[in-house]
């Protein structure tokens, strides 16, 4: 319960030390894929459209599947720097994996495209004409 009361001069530099223990932590430096994948979906008569904000990635690190009535975009990133300047080398890897599932159904798995340009993932989902119909129904 009174765990956070400490002397103030050593909370001090434990703040510090907290705050550059967090700034040099990978997770700062990863992009924006590590956050999530966000997402917006509009439903059209024929089709829907999902459009995912993906910065940073290039399009083969990008992978869209349907299986089973479920939509999955995932993106694993591998990065690996090599910089040897002034007699000092530096060699660093980063990995980063992320997806998101969506239940789609009554989708024609055959017609669902996808487009990846500047950060930003299409795709479209075309409806199977089942799903099409639409039906008033009288409430008794």
């Amino acid at each position: 319960m009174f765990n956070n009361l400490v002397p103030y001069q050593t909370r001090r530099t434990r703040d510090i030390d907290t705050l550059f223990d967090r700034f040099l932590q990978d997770s700062f430096f990863t992009p924006s894929v590590s956050s999530g994948i966000k997402v917006d979906i509009k439903e059209e008569d024929n089709q829907y459209l999902l459009e995912a904000e993906i910065p940073g990635v290039k399009k083969d690190q990008i992978k869209v599947d349907y299986d089973r009535n479920y939509l999955t975009i995932s993106v694993e990133q591998q990065e690996e720097i090599n910089e040897e300047k002034d007699h000092y080398i530096c060699r660093e890897r980063r990995l980063g994996k992320t997806s998101r599932t969506f239940q789609a159904k009554d989708i024609d798995p055959d017609g669902i495209e996808a487009a990846y340009e500047d950060g930003v993932l299409k795709v479209t989902l075309p409806k199977t004409k089942e799903s099409q119909r639409k039906t008033s129904i009288e409430i008794k």
